[in-house]
């Protein structure tokens, strides 16, 4: 994903030294968050004095959130080699990967075993695959659950199809002196330098951050052409255009739009809450509409706000923190509106009995009277439709609410809320791309374009909704039919509420918040 910071951990023991090959890939937004500082004089790219020590401080970083420990003593890590580089990513926007080489002295402790734990505290709040590996030259190692080789290729080749990412941060080692020598051990994209002390072993990641280590040796040259985001070579050269021409904005202003109609037409819970909504509430094609708009405006809004927490907050707030949190604010909220549905369709169920009673009262005092003089005021009943209207003498009825009756605003902006406040990273990622290129006024202008194609499709359907209940509301039917249809509206609050509920508890599990 966009907001992902990956780790590989490849822990090699030998007869004289541990050696930890480190690999940390990240995303475009902790990239953008993590070099939007480095260009201190704004030109777009990094200088070579900007550059200079970029790998060995971010090597240095990393380092101080990594703890080893032989036979329950930390052992100092000193940094050997380190590299970094910026692979293209989505939106214009480059990723960032780093590769370090740290080592620590190691002597066997005789015939016996020896010890080794491993734990890797860097970026532990952040979502991303998480893979650790362990092998031994001329050395045998018992590790239960640590395997030899890397499933990812050092994070160059994700496995697809697995239903979840590793999430490996520790290790437990038992070592002893004998086996197969190895090949020796090559850093293949870090460069050798003089070694480094790391010190303080597990500190805060955010100690040192950003600040080259004295001697500490780097890939300066190659880095001093990589652009950063901020920059106008980090992204495709045509959004350099000043200004836009008219027929690039309208291009770029209907493909968002067909963005936004695109990730609102997929099937998913928000339409199956909006129909189920509109349905039990029996929600008019103006409440439907609306529907749409608050959908699209919550969305839109929380695209902005995210860019601004990226932008003002650059690495010390994770972004994917704000995402993890929002589905779970989102699903309370539907909860919410679930149990205020039931609640209010279960009140009226109730109201209606009490009429019910009154009617059927003044029924019977009007038949006695009607009897007593002679008369015959009529009673009908009309359960050849799906209106389930029905007259007792001169009062007609119906036992379901009167469309629109049902639904406040208040309810109609929350579900909306709700169902627009996970942003889109595809809508980020061009406001983003927009803010790198100069133009974050067109990066807005887009943006607002991606939340109208999302509205025309959220209220499209809910119009489709609205109408498919009225041709169903005016069509004869039979009265089993009728009696069904009494208990849609409880049917779908019901649905909303439990539909809240399995929500709440996948976001809370998916969110990792501990």
């Amino acid at each position: 994903g966009n907001f992902t910071i990956n780790h590989y951990a490849g822990i090699r023991v030998e007869p004289d030294r541990v050696i930890l090959d480190v690999v940390v890939d990240a995303a475009e937004i902790p990239t953008f968050q993590a070099t939007s500082g480095l260009d201190r004089d704004g030109d777009g790219t990094l200088s070579a004095a900007e550059a200079a020590g970029l790998a060995g401080a971010r090597c240095l970083e990393i380092g101080r959130g990594i703890l080893l420990g032989i036979d329950g003593a930390t052992a100092g890590l000193r940094l050997t080699a380190a590299g970094l580089t910026l692979p293209p990513g989505n939106g214009g926007l480059p990723t960032m990967r780093s590769a370090c080489v740290f080592e620590a002295p190691f002597s066997p402790a005789g015939t016996g075993l020896t010890i080794i734990t491993f734990r890797d505290d860097y970026e532990a709040a952040r979502i991303g695959w998480r893979e650790i590996t362990a092998v031994g030259d001329r050395m045998t190692i018992e590790a239960a659950g640590v395997p030899a080789t890397s499933s990812s290729d050092r994070l160059r080749a994700y496995p697809a199809g697995l239903a979840a990412a590793p999430d490996s941060r520790t290790a437990s080692l038992g070592v002893q002196a004998g086996g197969a020598a190895l090949a020796p051990f090559v850093a293949p994209d870090a460069m050798a330098m003089a070694p480094v002390e790391v010190g303080g072993g597990a500190r805060s990641p955010a100690e040192g951050a950003g600040s080259p280590a004295e001697g500490a040796g780097t890939s300066a040259g190659a880095a001093a052409a990589t652009p950063v985001p901020g920059g106008a070579e980090a992204i495709p050269a045509i959004l350099g255009q000043a200004p836009v021409s008219p027929v690039l904005a309208l291009g770029a202003l209907l493909v968002a739009v067909m963005l936004g109609a695109g990730h609102a037409l997929p099937p998913g819970h928000g339409k199956t809450l909006m129909a189920a909504y509109l349905v039990g509430t029996r929600g008019t094609p103006r409440h439907a509409v609306g529907l749409g708009l608050a959908v699209s405006v919550s969305h839109t809004a929380g695209i902005l706000a995210l860019a601004a927490v990226i932008l003002a907050a650059e690495s010390r707030l994770p972004a994917d923190m704000v995402v993890r949190v929002a589905p779970v604010v989102a699903a309370v909220s539907i909860v919410a509106i679930g149990a205020w549905m039931l609640a209010s369709e279960l009140r009226r169920r109730v109201a209606d009995r009490r009429q019910a009673r009154a009617h059927a009262l003044e029924h019977a005092q009007d038949h006695a009277h009607a009897h007593a003089h002679g008369h015959d005021q009529g009673d009908t009943h009309d359960h050849g439709t799906g209106r389930i209207e029905h007259r007792h003498g001169p009062i007609t009825h119906s036992h379901l609410p009167r469309s629109g009756s049902t639904v406040t605003w208040r309810s109609l902006f929350l579900l909306g809320l709700a169902g627009g406040l996970v942003p889109s990273a595809s809508a980020l990622l061009v406001l983003l791309g927009s803010i790198a290129a100069g133009r974050p006024a067109w990066g807005v202008i887009l943006v607002a374009a991606f939340g109208v194609g999302m509205a025309a499709v959220m209220g499209g359907i809910g119009l489709a909704c609205v109408y498919a209940r009225g041709l169903v509301d005016r069509a004869p039917a039979a009265p089993w039919l009728a009696r069904i249809g009494r208990l849609v509206p409880l049917g779908t609050a019901a649905l909303v509420l439990t539909l809240g509920l399995v929500l709440t508890s996948q976001a809370i599990a998916g969110a990792r918040l501990g």
